[in-house]
């Protein structure tokens, strides 16, 4: 999308032009070898300051303060900033390249732009850990105006830019602007490290399914639908990768795992996005019993791994990860607060008791919808400490085992903390014959308008017939998981490039505002 230059752009892209007037390259292809960062230079310079005698640093200019004859600036690196001094002297040691310091460093080098230093570490008058320039080299010139984002002597950011419209959409920029950002993503890599090295220290298997699918199974959600040229045939974004990771434990794995990238067609919240990531694991002769004490463990060791503790402060809650967690069945909960107990009701009596509580209800919605409708919205929100709500009804839940006790229940549980739904376990149903049926009664939801219900997967039902061990599951999200262990209150924020509408589209409707 074109846009006019603004003044600034105009005036760097002259210097661009400058520069290479005068035989600079800003944009050189030999590479620079780095040999420090500056998080190591902080961290380690008083103590071992032989070192850093004879460095190579590279990062983008983050301010500048000039001296005349020499300049104090700020360098930026993946790891930290960190101050550097250039002197005219030092970088210019011949008289006829002072010139080229004056034109150069103080009039064609801008905030933003990577350079490349050599030079060594020392510390200035007021305590400050510097690096002292002896050669400076220009390695990217940045051609766009960087946000100005000042702190204080404290290092207390103030003007920071908190637009989720600019964050979100020129993510490159909020990294470099705002520090914390980039922190955030590196937890988020932690984590996923923490639960693969548990995974994978249990004896877990982790494996590739498929993306592209014929039949969206898996899930009750909206899938996005593509055409693949080649073959001629409609298929399917994933909305869950459960039925093909199911196939392999027919096949004869023991316990395997996908972080799987899925996609839903559907709205978009502080908690939802159309693309997302999830976690599934399957473990043959386990079920949903141990899948809760496994889960406790695992989640656990993730907080300890990050933060060192169980105990996490999320907005203005601190939430406990240490086992065990509270147990309750999800008929209590609604009768735990609603007052009323719904165990029993039918599809007739659970819309009279959606309407008396004002519940927003269609005509679309069977036993199973209207059960996780009013669960959602009464209930859902008010369990902030980690709560497994156990037992649903059969119909919520067709991919589940009959509950071994409980007549019109299966063995399933949903993980809530902070009032949202963090995870999503069964005793897998291996019946054949019962997942038939189930699918069967989908397919009339679906003829009653319920876009949300699933597919019948002939061959997931072919491989059932094989023989399927006793098998649990579990499905965590991801993105969710990773809001509350880095304290974020939006998907978006731990989500590198989050689904955005398109600027043109943003551009039109805020000229309508304005209008």
């Amino acid at each position: 999308m074109f846009q006019e230059l603004s003044e600034q752009e105009e005036l760097r892209r002259e210097k661009l032009a400058e520069l290479k007037k005068l035989g600079i390259d800003p944009y050189p292809a030999e590479e620079f070898k780095v040999n420090v960062t500056a998080l190591d230079i902080k961290e380690n310079y008083e103590r071992d300051k032989l070192n850093y005698k004879d460095i190579k640093f590279a990062g983008r200019i983050m301010s500048v303060r000039d001296m005349g004859k020499a300049a104090f600036a700020v360098l930026q690196d993946s790891t930290e900033r960190i101050q550097i001094y250039v002197r005219r002297d030092d970088i210019c040691p011949n008289e006829d390249d002072k010139l080229l310091y004056d034109v150069v460093w103080k009039k064609l080098i801008d905030l933003g732009d990577i350079i490349g230093i050599e030079g060594y570490v020392f510390t200035t008058k007021t305590g400050e850990t510097s690096i002292h320039v002896t050669t400076l080299k220009l390695l990217s010139k940045s051609l766009k105006p960087l946000p100005v984002v000042k702190t204080d002597a404290d290092g207390n950011a103030f003007d920071e830019v908190t637009d989720p419209e600019f964050r979100y959409r020129q993510r490159y920029v909020d990294l470099i602007i705002n520090p914390a950002v980039k922190k955030t993503f590196a937890q988020r890599t932690k984590i996923i490290s923490s639960i693969r090295n548990f995974l994978n220290d249990n004896g877990a298997l982790e494996v590739d399914t498929p993306v592209l699918q014929s039949i969206p199974g898996g899930a009750a959600a909206r899938p996005f639908l593509t055409h693949h040229n080649a073959l001629d045939m409609p298929l399917y974004l994933r909305i869950a990768n459960e039925l093909y990771l199911k196939r392999l434990i027919v096949g004869g794995f023991d316990w395997v795992y996908e972080f799987s990238r899925n996609f839903r067609n559907e709205g978009m919240d502080r908690t939802h996005n159309p693309e997302f990531t999830v976690l599934e694991f399957y473990v043959a002769y386990r079920d949903y019993f141990w899948m809760m004490d496994t889960t406790e463990k695992l989640l656990e060791k993730i907080a300890m791994d990050l933060h060192g503790t169980t105990e996490l402060t999320v907005g203005d809650k601190t939430i406990n990860f240490a086992p065990p967690f509270k147990r309750i069945t999800i008929m209590d909960a609604i009768k735990e607060n609603t007052g009323i107990d719904v165990s029993k009701m039918d599809e007739a009596g659970l819309r009279t008791v959606c309407k008396q509580l004002h519940i927003e209800i269609d005509e679309s919605m069977g036993k199973a919808k209207l059960i996780d409708t009013l669960f959602g919205e009464k209930c859902e929100g008010n369990y902030i400490q980690p709560t497994f709500i156990t037992d649903y009804p059969v119909e919520m839940s067709p991919l589940t085992k009959k509950h071994r006790t409980e007549e019109g229940l299966v063995e399933r549980f949903e993980l809530m903390i902070n009032g949202k739904e963090i995870a999503n376990a069964y005793s897998e149903l291996n019946d054949p014959i019962d997942q038939r049926e189930r699918f069967e009664e989908q397919v009339k939801l679906m003829e009653r308008g319920d876009d949300e219900a699933m597919f019948i997967d002939y061959d997931f039902l072919r491989a059932l017939e094989y023989g399927m061990p006793p098998t649990a599951g579990i499905g965590f999200g991801i993105d969710r998981l990773c809001m509350l262990l880095t304290n974020q209150p939006s998907i978006q924020d731990v989500l590198l490039f989050p689904q955005m509408r398109p600027e043109r589209k943003v551009e039109e409707e805020e000229a309508e505002a304005h209008s």
